[in-house]
């Protein structure tokens, strides 16, 4: 099951429950907790995992640290603070709003922290009808943990993202093997994967798209409403990478961007002052 519609996986106290068993792969997961003051408790057990606020504030108590997310109003009003929550640890999260818990099976250990929303790289990819924003809290570069990388793209109304349609599914020079989960926020938008299993799903708020293997592209923003997503990505490797491979029958497209200007409604968000 690729596509995975909202409230369909809910497990109480999360709203989405997706593990790497449920999903039918080794490595990545996402939970999704919904709170209006209340606590929850949980332990990470083998997964480190992120605590990365969609709307609202929470406070993070992790192994006798203590830490405040100011978070936002919601994905499509700014660039969030995170936290990072290790393997073996006992959590408790108290708060109102909606929290996602992007999470990879990981072996080495690394400490509680905090991941300031002002720290956040956001690069704006791509030109034309193809422009969008992608918010790399937890990419390779930017952030130091074992397995897990998580980023945001908000993709404007009309626009299409993740394209050209991509693959990484081979370990190469210039590949990694990886598992990816698309949460979506907003739309309607519509979802593709092919190549090794077929994929075309209309999305929208709490959706979710697995990406096992094969091509993956475009996300594709309905004229009218602008579409968000999470990715959680995790694989083998020792040295964590999002390196690609492009369907060669559509890696011309970036040559085309240095012809074309980028959508002027882009960056959509930013950090907090």
């Amino acid at each position: 099951m690729t596509f995975i519609p909202a409230g369909s996986t809910a497990l109480a106290p999360w709203a989405l429950l997706v593990t790497p068993e449920s999903a039918g792969w080794t490595y990545a997961g996402l939970r999704l907790l919904c709170l209006s003051g209340e606590s929850v408790e949980f332990t990470t057990g083998d997964e480190e995992m992120l605590v990365l606020p969609l709307s609202g504030s929470c406070a993070v108590e992790c192994d006798g640290v203590r830490l405040t997310l100011h978070g936002r109003t919601s994905v499509f009003q700014a660039v969030s603070d995170f936290a990072y929550l290790p393997v073996g640890a006992t959590v408790r999260i108290t708060g109102t709003g909606r929290f996602a818990f992007p999470a990879a099976r990981a072996t080495r250990s690394f400490p509680v922290r905090y991941g300031p929303a002002r720290e956040v790289p956001v690069e704006v990819r791509g030109a034309g009808q193809a422009s969008r924003q992608v918010n790399n809290f937890c990419a390779p570069d930017a952030f130091d943990c074992d397995k897990l990388v998580a980023v945001e793209v908000l993709t404007p109304g009309g626009n299409w993202s993740s394209y050209p349609p991509h693959k990484h599914d081979t370990a190469a020079e210039h590949e990694a093997v990886l598992e990816e989960i698309y949460y979506f926020e907003g739309g309607p938008g519509y979802q593709r994967v092919y190549g090794t299993h077929d994929t075309l799903a209309e999305v929208s708020g709490g959706d979710v798209v697995l990406v096992p293997h094969g091509y993956h592209g475009p996300s594709m923003a309905a004229p009218g409403y602008d579409l968000y997503y999470l990715n959680v990505l995790a694989g083998p490797a020792p040295t964590r990478s999002m390196a690609f491979c492009d369907d060669p029958r559509h890696a011309w497209i970036r040559s085309s961007w240095t012809e074309q200007a980028v959508d002027s409604r882009l960056p959509m968000t930013k950090a907090p002052r």
